[in-house]
């Protein structure tokens, strides 16, 4: 008996997902890409259950993988992060090997309510060893002239050919040469082409956002280099710095929290595409660009761009926290300089109020003991015999010393 952990199996199937089923030329292929977003796969599912409904399953559909043969196709639906992906196979021979009408009925049965929006459909033809290479009038017919990408594959054992361009019916085109394919190379070596293009296309994803946001991020900076000058002077006014800080952060903090997602997805797909490349062991043909050189040309650049705009993000949040904190530091000086001085004139005050009650409390000796000593005068003078002149005299100095040190004693028990 073993305690297996609760993500085993789930761990094991992610090893055999994303696979082609095997194949072999001739056929045709056509693959649909759409963007559903986080949230959107659930949506996706729905819709190839509806589809996989009295079909047969090759591998049941589940939560990112499924393949169902329906009308004489193979469909393979993969769910990634953030598309999904819908890949047709149609074996046999072919007259025309871009012609979308061989992929009805099913193909419109996908595409009505399909979930999400198409960021890219391909129309693959797997063409056998036995056929011959096209002329330049068929691939002038089937391609653009000027973009062509010719190239090895697989250390020779297939050719491409495609300008990666859509054409008039929607679709990209790729045609692929059978020459030393065996077993499972044919669904590896297609599987891979298409995930080169299809993590090439979300990779590129991130430009027009890094190039839509560029002038907002440029105004910051000049922006920001005007108020680290102005807390350099010490004409400014603090408060109304402060206050532009601030605004110039939260927008900063914006920019970032809208992009960040973007630009780090467009790192790992950027990866995921070279590393593809890599893997694909590609070949130069003699007067035609190869796939390396057409990715490499647009896709780095691409790349580098994003990752430049999101340091100058990093860099700019980290300069505007920096004159933030300078400012803060002046502020704080500043109250501390006031505080200073208050405390110096509440100690003058203090000492004044001090001098005061010394000054009262010396004159309340003496008023209380001139009215003890006239309280007195009234006994003295019922006495008889006694001289009254000589016993004021006497009881003056008495009255006034029991006075003081009474004052005295009631002084120092409130200040113990």
């Amino acid at each position: 008996m073993m305690r297996n952990h609760a993500l085993r199996a789930s761990l094991s199937e992610e090893m055999h997902v994303r696979r082609l089923p095997r194949l072999s030329a001739p056929c045709r292929l056509m693959q649909i890409i759409t963007l559903t977003g986080e949230g959107g796969g659930e949506a996706s599912r729905a819709h190839m259950d509806a589809l996989a409904q009295g079909s047969r399953a090759i591998v049941p559909v589940a939560a990112k993988y499924g393949v169902i043969a329906v009308d004489g196709f193979t469909l393979v639906w993969e769910r990634h992060t953030e598309f999904v992906s819908h890949t047709l196979i149609r074996e046999g021979h072919y007259d025309a090997p871009f012609d979308e009408a061989l992929f009805e009925p099913l193909l419109s049965r996908i595409l009505a309510d399909l979930p999400g929006d198409v960021i890219r459909a391909t129309q693959i033809a797997f063409a056998p060893r036995d056929r011959p290479e096209p002329s330049a009038e068929e691939r002038d017919r089937w391609f653009s002239s000027e973009a062509t990408v010719v190239c090895d594959v697989a250390s020779g054992a297939a050719r491409i050919m495609s300008d990666f361009r859509l054409h008039d019916d929607g679709y990209g085109r790729l045609l692929v040469l059978d020459r030393d394919l065996a077993l499972d190379e044919p669904a590896q070596l297609l599987m891979r082409l298409q995930e080169l293009g299809n993590y090439r296309n979300m990779a590129l994803l991130g430009l027009p956002l890094a190039q839509r946001l560029t002038p907002r991020v440029s105004e910051l900076e000049a922006r920001l280099a005007e108020l680290t000058g102005a807390v350099s002077e010490r004409t400014s006014q603090d408060d109304e710095l402060l206050d532009e800080l601030t605004f110039l952060s939260a927008e900063l903090a914006r920019i970032v929290a809208e992009t960040r997602y973007r630009m780090s997805a467009t790192r790992a797909y950027a990866q995921l595409s070279t590393d593809r490349l890599a893997s694909l062991q590609i070949g130069l043909v003699r007067g035609h660009q190869t796939l390396a050189d057409f990715t490499e040309r647009r896709l780095t650049p691409a790349v580098r761009t994003c990752d430049s705009f999101s340091a100058r993000l990093e860099d700019l949040s980290q300069r505007a926290a920096w004159t933030s904190e300078l400012l803060r530091t002046r502020i704080d000086t500043a109250l501390a300089k006031q505080n200073t001085v208050l405390l110096a004139s509440m100690d003058r005050r203090t000492e004044v109020q001090l001098r005061l009650q010394q000054t009262v409390e010396g004159l309340s000796v003496v008023a209380i003991s001139y009215y003890l000593v006239a309280l007195l005068a009234y006994v003295i003078g019922a006495v008889p015999g006694l001289s009254y002149k000589v016993a004021m005299a006497a009881v003056v100095p008495l009255v006034l010393t029991i006075v003081a040190l009474s004052l005295m004693r009631v002084q120092r028990k409130l200040h113990e």
